[in-house]
């Protein structure tokens, strides 16, 4: 077998998908893991593992079992203590165990961004009952946002307005949390302009940032993406500053190097800083029409060690996600010409075996002139492709 080098991806999502694909340009072996089988990503890979990254010890067998150059996480439900006790043996964690442990848990990131490295965030508290809910209600004011401090894509999550909805938002982040920790974080509603994605690329050659992502959420999960978004350039200073320094600070041990999705709340020049995944951004595969090198190649490369540009450019363009809207285990996709006969449209349809309600099983990607005729073009390739479901 000849390859550059071996990978472990942990999570076989779409966006796992498309990194496998980045990696395999490179020449790597890609073996892809996730708890269910013919995931995305696995239907591009190498080889498959399938058990679920919460169990420590079948972690910790796969990853000796292939002896992988690097540890790629996808997801954040992971049992991230294995992946520490994996690095401190020698093996390549990326971008390191301490970026996957503080990232897969909302509450110690926030910890880190406000209160170690000094960036501005909204106001919150962490409750862990519903008693300690109402508390963390009362001082985060209404409305206030509540989450759970483990999930993905905004599952659980939900804006409240009054001491009214705050037992039926606890309900549904309990019901919506990963892993096993029954806690959430309750903070500020951001009265925002608009709020950004900066991807945030540490390698080899120092820190290289992409043009800023703008992106539109429901649910507290994203509907569409755009780059570049327009910013002011004191906004934008800061926000790089603000990316640089916790990015720096996650990285001081292992590997080091990879791609990062920043968010932000942007409000004239003030940045308050969000979340961050240590790994490509769900809003970040605008890039897949945006830029000639996109989020996956670009985590590939740095990951590598191979160069990465110190200036990254994008051209106007915008993503849309294609959701199901119910339950299926048999799915069918229709009306691909309607959504590709404007120019500069695509597609990318994921391969998710099942569906359910507001899963996201494709996203339409368009680029035009400016970015308000890229999100039109790329919502209507969106709402022209339609998913065919059977029981």
């Amino acid at each position: 077998m000849s390859y550059t080098a071996k990978i472990l991806l942990l999570g076989s999502g779409e966006l796992g998908r498309e990194f496998v694909i980045s990696a395999k340009r490179l020449g790597a072996y890609v073996v892809a893991c996730d708890a269910y089988d013919n995931a995305p990503a696995m239907q591009v890979a190498d080889a498959r593992e399938v058990f679920s990254m919460l169990d420590g010890d079948k972690l910790r067998s796969t990853v000796e079992a292939h002896r992988p150059d690097y540890i790629v996480p996808e997801i954040e439900a992971i049992r991230t203590e294995v992946l520490a006790e994996l690095e401190a043996e020698g093996f390549a964690v990326v971008p390191s165990a301490r970026a996957a442990q503080l990232t897969m848990n909302r509450d110690a990131i926030r910890d880190l961004a406000a209160n170690e490295l000094g960036l501005t965030t909204s106001r919150y508290r962490y409750a862990s009952s519903f008693e300690e809910v109402c508390k963390a209600a009362e001082y985060a004011g209404f409305p206030c946002v509540m989450k759970p401090v483990m999930s993905s894509s905004g599952k659980g999550q939900s804006t409240v307005h009054s001491e009214a909805g705050l037992e039926g938002a606890w309900e549904m982040a309990v019901a919506n949390m990963r892993g096993d920790r029954k806690r959430v974080i309750v903070e500020q509603f951001i009265d925002f302009d608009y709020e950004i994605t900066l991807l945030t690329i540490r390698h080899a050659g120092g820190v290289t940032f992409c043009p800023p992502i703008g992106h539109r959420q429901e649910r507290g999960d994203y509907q569409e993406s755009w780059q570049p978004a327009q910013m002011t350039d004191a906004a934008l200073e800061n926000a790089q500053d603000m990316a640089r320094k916790v990015v720096d600070d996650l990285c001081s041990s292992g590997l080091g190097y990879g791609l990062f999705g920043v968010e932000f709340f942007v409000k004239g020049d003030e940045v308050i800083f969000s979340e961050l995944s240590p790994r490509p951004h769900d809003t970040g595969m605008v890039t897949l029409s945006s830029q000639n090198l996109n989020e996956f190649d670009l985590h590939a490369r740095a990951i590598f060690g191979l160069p990465v540009p110190a200036d990254v450019k994008a051209r106007p363009s915008a993503s849309a996600v294609i959701l199901a809207d119910r339950d299926s285990e048999t799915l069918s996709y229709d009306g691909l010409a309607e959504a590709l006969a404007e120019p500069g449209t695509d597609l990318r349809i994921f391969g998710k075996p099942t569906s359910r309600p507001y899963r996201r099983m494709g996203v339409a990607l368009a680029t035009s002139g400016n970015t308000d005729e890229a999100r039109r073009k790329a919502q209507a390739a969106a709402d022209a492709l339609h998913i065919g479901y059977r029981r």
